[in-house]
């Protein structure tokens, strides 16, 4: 076998050992979610199903969608499922988040989250392995096409929150705003206090109207 089996807060989750593994990334990003209860969430391009396993566990009473691409991946979404014993509300869907429309009914769910790829193609150095490279590259999905996805899965005024690069957020903002998204909320992550931001939380509402709360930045060593 080559995974291992760690424990993250009240959460068990085989990873592969040679493969994609979760970062500190996944749990800024649950955290960042808060407490407003979601009925139905989809976690787009899940990996091993960290994030939207541990929303399983929060919000008792939702129903996860957990969408990954990559066969293995999805595999170990399955795996996690199982082992925490929630396969009654988690469910895995092995397919591109691109072809979202062509498997899942529109408008459906009340929180959409994602920890997609942050860097395009031909910027940064490209993973030599190839699970690894599609999580971190847009080789598989651009973020024009996660938030397209997010919209349609969404229903009006549903919270899309996922975490992206910050070098990025102009973009990223114009990208949700051309998608019929309101930026509701931004969080900047530094290492410490006298460090740049290395991530950026982001919390938008489909078809919202709602003025920009820029929260207090995030310590990772406070």
């Amino acid at each position: 076998m080559d995974l291992s089996l760690d424990v993250v807060r009240d959460v068990k989750i085989y990873q592969r050992l040679g493969g994609y593994r979760f970062s500190c990334d996944a749990l800024l990003l649950t955290d960042f979610v808060g407490d407003k209860y979601p009925r139905r969430i989809a976690d787009l391009g899940a990996g091993s199903g960290i994030v939207g396993i541990i929303l399983a566990k929060r919000f008792n009473d939702s129903h996860v969608k957990l969408i990954e691409l990559q066969e293995k991946l999805a595999a170990l979404c399955v795996k996690n499922t199982d082992i925490n014993e929630l396969s009654h509300r988690v469910t895995v869907a092995n397919i591109d988040v691109r072809d979202a429309s062509r498997h899942i009914q529109a408008n459906t769910f009340d929180l959409v989250v994602s920890n997609p790829p942050f860097r395009k193609l031909g910027t940064g150095k490209l993973n030599p392995f190839e699970e690894k490279a599609i999580a971190r590259h847009e080789i598989s999905l651009t973020l024009p096409e996660l938030v397209q996805a997010a919209f349609y899965l969404l229903r009006g005024k549903g919270r899309f929150c996922f975490i992206h690069h910050p070098s990025r957020l102009i973009e990223t903002i114009e990208t949700l705003t051309r998608h019929r998204f309101s930026v509701a909320v931004v969080q900047f992550v530094h290492p410490n206090v006298n460090s740049e931001a290395v991530m950026t939380l982001i919390e938008a509402v489909k078809e919202g109207n709602s003025q920009l709360l820029i929260q207090p930045p995030l310590l990772l060593d406070g």
